[in-house]
């Protein structure tokens, strides 16, 4: 069980953490490990010259939990605990952007974890940015616009029983997407704001009792998710009028998979397993490696992106409770 937790400054953070790892370490032991078939031995070909980037303070709450990157490289990202939104510059230097308000109780109406936090953030390309935050409560959680030098604006609100997570962007339409984790939806939205719509409730995005339908990404005409209860990566066609088509399973197997990236056109991923400390590429045949570990630097990973040839990864230490960081490392091969 989640403890409830008192409103957020320096002693209450050290109870977040420790609530957070309860909480994921009863879901991911629940979940058991991956079925011994789902996954061929660790491969480090793909990836080389790992290094970490950056640290993060963990007992200022600073647990990265999602990333979207500019064209130079700079690093957008939500500290959960914190409730902040930060850059990360090419060169490590973190600067801390915004702190989205707190709830009156401190969020511990918050759904399955009891803490307010931020989740996804995509960037637009005139460098407004789009963040997730879920409170467990009507006035504050829903979706939330960061323009450049300006105060973050909540423009759609969202149901406070869920937990909104991983998010997408569509430039063409100027649609974003998000998944909620506990409801097992994917909701839509204009760029403007506005009432979301349910885009997909199919049964393949429900939990099974911690957090389902997780991480988000638009690719190749279709919306691409992943369950972390399931272990599985998915694939929903947009179809004409933007409906949503059948959710197909891609691959399996995946324990803890949280957020994830594609290599470059094809459909080859790589996607942060959680609780294992791992980064998986997984083939479109569905087939996955491990490329990094915990012996790469990584601390319960939450996110990947990249950009041309780098990949970044960041680790939120829910679990392991120490050193929170970004992680780079440079892809080669085949993309």
């Amino acid at each position: 069980m989640v403890k409830k937790l008192p409103k957020t400054g320096p002693s209450a953070t050290a109870l977040t953490a420790t609530s957070v790892a309860l909480a994921l370490a009863a879901a991911l032991a629940a979940n058991g490990p991956a079925p011994a078939s789902a996954a061929t031995a660790t491969a480090k070909a793909p990836v080389d010259n790992v290094r970490i980037a950056a640290h993060f303070d963990l007992d200022q709450g600073r647990m990265p939990e999602n990333i979207a990157l500019s064209p130079d490289g700079t690093a957008y990202v939500t500290f959960a605990a914190a409730r902040q939104i930060a850059e990360v510059t090419p060169a490590g230097t973190t600067r801390i952007l915004a702190t989205l308000p707190e709830p009156a109780d401190g969020g511990v109406r918050t759904p399955v974890l009891g803490f307010a936090l931020t989740t996804g953030i995509v960037r637009a390309h005139d460098g407004t940015l789009y963040v997730l935050y879920a409170t467990g409560t009507e006035s504050l959680t829903g979706l939330w616009r960061l323009r450049p030098g300006g105060e973050p604006r909540r423009i759609a609100a969202l149901p406070a029983d869920g937990l909104p997570n991983g998010l997408a962007l569509e430039p063409r339409t100027r649609t974003l997407y998000i998944t909620d984790s506990v409801l097992g939806t994917i909701w839509r939205v204009p760029t403007t704001g506005g009432t979301p719509t349910v885009w997909s409730a199919a049964p393949e995005l429900a939990s099974a009792g911690f957090l389902g339908v997780n991480g988000l990404k638009i690719h190749n005409g279709a919306v691409w998710a992943t369950n972390l209860d399931r272990g599985t990566l998915l694939r929903i066609p947009v179809q004409r009028g933007g409906h949503a088509g059948r959710v197909r399973i891609r691959a399996t197997g995946l324990t803890g998979i949280d957020d994830f990236a594609f290599t470059g056109h094809g459909d080859r991923v790589l996607a942060a397993l959680n609780g294992p400390s791992e980064v998986a590429l997984i083939k479109p045949d569905g087939r996955h490696t491990t490329v990094l570990t915990a012996t790469d630097g990584l601390r319960n990973p939450t996110s990947v992106a990249l950009r041309g040839h780098t990949v970044y990864v960041l680790s939120a230490a829910y679990t392991t409770a120490d050193d929170p960081n970004l992680v780079l490392a440079d892809l080669t091969g085949n993309r």
